[in-house]
């Protein structure tokens, strides 16, 4: 399996505890983790700008190639052991649901965070 890093909005709590959670099961070490606020992020190397990066969840597997959105997730999950929501987030019927609701969380990231980002991120790393 190839190895994917992850782009993701390091202010946004949620995405914060998505990050953590992946990370404790990231045991093949398949799965790196950029914040896109910290220097490690290159929009000009990448070809993704920061504006895109908070539009989209980006990652790019180590061969190059770049996918976004629900992609990234099916991906994440597939090498963090999860495999019955990379199942559940590849199904054909559902994609355009959630492809939906990922836009709307995206956008409203951070108003959303405000409300369950706190407790997200109290139970990630309360289980580590």
């Amino acid at each position: 399996m190839r190895k994917l890093t992850m782009f993701y909005d390091g202010l946004c709590p949620l995405c914060q505890a998505e990050i953590t959670f992946l990370s404790g099961r990231n045991e093949a070490g398949l799965l790196q983790f950029v914040d896109i606020h910290s220097d490690r992020y290159s929009p000009d190397g990448l070809g993704i700008s920061c504006q895109q990066a908070l539009d989209s969840m980006y990652a790019q597997y180590d061969d190059g190639e770049l996918i976004n959105g629900v992609d990234v997730f099916v991906a994440a999950y597939q090498r963090s052991r999860l495999p019955t929501l990379a199942w559940l987030f590849s199904r054909p019927l559902l994609q355009p649901i959630l492809k939906v609701a990922y836009r709307f969380f995206a956008k409203y990231r951070h108003t959303i965070s405000s409300i369950f980002g706190p407790a997200a991120l109290w139970l990630v790393n309360k289980k580590g």
